[in-house]
This record gives structure tokens, C-alpha cells and sequence, in this order.
């Protein structure tokens, strides 16, 4: 940990990921067996297997909320990060990048046990990704590496969704609530896939019922699972009555913001060509994260999130190619 705590906009904790991209045709994910846009976990052996099977690809450090710490400094904020690797290549190359970026990473690497983990990325060419992420060391996240004076030194703690599996992340992410909490700052929340919410959704709820997320974040497909509900709008509804604040994404129309006073929806922010939707919902909270710790109202707060969005989506990759600050 950190020697001296300083205060920062946005601290995040996640899974620790080095993505692994590579360009794949629709014909090309055929013969490897994987249904366009698709998730699922991988093992270490399935990840291996797949990987000899994939395109020439390249390797960039991400992870989601790894992915919005980055963004939320290249807003021109502070940040840092919590999650976990291994003392291994590819954990080298995670700490390298995100510390070269400017965000506050100090969890020392596991000695033992899985290796880093990573996600592998085969990206379409209308810009549709297919993910299999191998979790690896990232999921050895335990109480122990959340500090609670880092925390409440943060005026947002976002949790993200994926990490809510093992039973010691689940008590980091606890951990985490109470000392936000108990320091009077926030809590965010990335619901970050469906199939998060069909393994966790009773949980997720009463996280939510209980008060203990103030800013919830997800998509359409997310809201709708979350809830049962048959549309957005009534989707909207019942996150109203959980969250004081929610920002649900709708892909190119735009994301729709509830707070106690109602819905209001705001448009994306405009991009000449979709390359790869990897990290558009992490960077939109960066964005969205961004202005609500730098004094924005809610619908100003999604448009930031859609210009960090709009950036993403039109290159390889889910960190920013620019300053993000000098889009705004």
C-alpha cells in the first residue's frame, strides 16, 4: 500500500486482465468454435488451446475497472486501482502500463498460485467483440489488499460486477462499502454482464436494496435482466426506487440517466467508425465518474461518459490513444 494516502477522485477495484486482442472475421470465429459476441470463462488449460488457435494479436493492459481508473485520469482526474497478478510476464506488463499512466497501483503480485490473468479479444470487423476471459490470479483479490485509509481517501469506490464471484473478492468488495461508507464518500457499481447478474442477480439486488451502492451502472440488456422488467423506461423505474443515481448505457442511442427526480436520456457523442466496443462501458463511468467528482449534474456527467465512450470505440483497445482532456 501506498505510504502516504492522498486524496483522490476515484479509486477502483477489479480484475487485474492484459487483454489479448487480435482482428478475427466471422468465417475465422466459425472455424474456432465461438459464437459472435459471446462471453465466457476460460481455464487455464481452454485458454491456452485457444490462444494457439487465434489470429497474430497483440497485448495491452486492461481489465473494466482497471480500464476506468485509466480513463478517469486521462480526464484530467486522479485515480487508483486495486486488484491482483502474479509475479509473472504478463504481470509486469500490467503494472507497467497502468503506473505509466499516472494511476495509484500499489498491491504487491502473488508469489504463488494462478498466473496473471487475461482476457482473450477476437474483434469483428463491424467492431463486435468476443471475449473469453481467464481470470487467473486476479481472482485471489482478497480483504487483505483493500486499505480502508486508501478508500476513504477516495470520494468514489467503483466495484466491478465481474469480480463479485469469489468469496474473499466478496468480502474485499464489503470491506470496501463499509469504509466508503464510514467516511461518508460513495459507492459505485458496474453490473458489467448479464451473465453476472444470472450467477449474482440476488445478491446484486440486495446490495442495492440494502443502500449499499450509490451509483449504479449498466446496459440496457443488464437493466432489463436486473429487474425482470419488459422495457428500459419501467427497467429505469425500479433502479429509481434502489439508487439514488444510475446511468444505464443504450449502445448508440445513447445512455439514460435516473435519479430521484426522473429519467432523462442523453445522446452518444458522435464517431465516425465503430472499431472495437472493447471498454466503451469503462470508459463511459470514467467519463461519467469524472464529472459527478468534479461538480457535474447527472446529464452532463453522461455526456463526458459518452465523449470517453465515443473515443474508445474507434480504435483497437480499451485504453485511450489521446488525452481524453483535450476532447472535453
Amino acid at each position: 500500500m501506498p505510504d502516504t494516502v492522498r486524496f483522490m477522485h476515484v479509486l477502483t477495484i477489479g480484475n487485474a486482465l492484459v487483454d489479448v486482442l487480435a482482428h478475427a472475421s466471422d468465417a475465422q470465429l466459425a472455424t474456432i468454435g465461438l459464437e459472435k459476441g459471446s462471453w465466457g470463462l476460460l481455464d487455464a488449460d481452454e485458454a491456452e488451446r485457444l490462444y494457439e488457435k487465434m489470429p497474430p494479436s497483440v497485448e495491452i493492459s486492461g481489465g473494466c475497472a482497471a480500464n476506468t481508473a485509466t480513463g478517469v485520469v486521462s480526464m484530467g482526474g486522479t485515480a487508483a486501482y486495486i486488484g491482483k497478478v502474479r509475479d509473472d510476464q504478463l504481470g509486469e506488463v500490467f503494472t507497467h502500463d497502468i503506473k505509466a499512466v499516472g494511476v495509484d497501483y500499489a498491491i504487491p503480485a502473488a508469489t504463488q498460485g494462478p498466473p496473471t490473468g487475461r482476457c482473450l479479444i477476437l474483434v469483428s470487423p463491424d467492431g463486435q467483440r468476443t471475449m473469453r476471459p481467464y481470470l487467473g490470479a486476479a481472482h485471489g483479490l482478497t480483504p487483505d489488499d483493500v486499505d480502508s485509509s486508501l478508500v476513504a481517501a477516495a470520494e468514489v469506490t467503483y466495484l466491478e460486477g465481474f469480480l463479485w464471484d469469489p468469496p474473499g473478492a466478496k468480502d474485499a468488495f464489503r470491506k470496501a462499502i463499509d469504509a466508503a461508507h464510514g467516511a461518508g464518500r460513495q459507492v459505485a457499481f458496474s453490473l458489467s454482464d448479464v451473465v453476472c447478474i444470472d450467477a449474482h442477480g440476488d445478491e446484486f439486488r440486495e446490495l442495492l436494496q440494502q443502500g449499499s451502492v450509490d451509483v449504479l451502472f449498466g446496459n440496457e440488456d443488464e437493466a432489463l435482466r436486473l429487474t425482470g422488467a419488459g422495457s428500459v423506461d419501467d427497467a429505469a423505474k425500479q433502479v429509481q426506487e434502489w439508487c439514488r443515481l444510475s446511468a444505464l448505457t443504450l449502445g448508440a442511442a445513447g445512455s439514460l440517466v435516473v435519479t430521484p427526480d426522473g429519467q432523462r436520456r442523453v445522446p452518444a457523442a458522435p464517431v465516425e467508425k465503430v472499431v472495437d466496443t472493447t471498454g466503451a462501458g469503462d470508459l463511459y463511468a470514467a467519463g461519467f465518474l469524472y464529472g459527478l467528482t468534479h461538480g457535474a449534474d447527472p446529464a452532463e456527467c453522461a455526456r463526458l461518459g459518452g465523449i470517453a465512450a465515443a473515443e474508445i470505440i474507434s480504435h483497437v483497445g480499451a485504453r485511450p490513444e489521446v488525452q481524453l482532456s483535450t476532447l472535453l
